[in-house]
């Protein structure tokens, strides 16, 4: 079974559908379980547990096919690297749904993935925000996204950086203008 997951991954590398199909099915319903774990006690909102594992195997496809991940070519890192995302989107979820006010950052990112991380999946996530920051191309907007993924409000962030709440919002809303259209590509 395991070459057939060695062989999915690499065909999903490729850009693979029916691979990017086979491993879909056999590891959503235990994203979605790891999901609706990390998301209980959260309001309904515009998304759920499937969303969250939709999104992350998403986000996985479209890394794979662009090289983020040369070294994977098993089931257990394959498994690892699927539930670390699908946490990961978890929290961004929780965050946005401000479901645990006060918890601090570390403390949730620790209990959404866990005590330890992987050093290469820590690797990843830094290469990712790095490459999100570089996507900005201006030193405002990167400041403003590093205090925001910090976990400072928008009202401390005006305070901050001198200016007035509503052009915080206004240039939020620029950041994640110019990161959606980076993922539709």
């Amino acid at each position: 079974m395991d070459e057939s997951i060695s062989m999915w991954i690499g065909r999903l590398k490729e850009g693979n559908s029916t691979a990017a199909q086979a491993v879909f099915q056999r590891y959503f319903d235990r994203l979605v379980g790891l999901a609706r774990q990390k998301l209980k006690g959260v309001p309904g909102g515009m998304a759920d547990e499937e969303d969250v594992a939709l999104s992350a195997f998403d986000s996985f496809c479209r890394a794979a096919q662009k090289g983020r991940f040369p070294d994977l070519a098993d089931r257990d890192g394959l498994l690892r690297l699927l539930l670390s995302m699908t946490a990961r989107k978890a929290i961004d979820l929780r965050r946005h749904e401000k479901a645990r006010p006060g918890i601090q950052e570390d403390e949730f990112f620790r209990e959404a993935i866990g005590q330890t991380l992987d050093p290469e999946l820590i690797a990843i996530f830094d290469e990712e925000f790095q490459r999100l920051l570089d996507l900005l191309a201006d030193q405002d907007l990167e400041s403003l996204a590093i205090a925001k993924m910090q976990g400072y409000k928008n009202k401390e962030i005006a305070e901050r950086m001198d200016c007035s709440l509503r052009t915080v919002e206004r240039q939020l809303q620029l950041i994640r203008l110019k990161w959606q259209a980076e993922s539709s590509h």
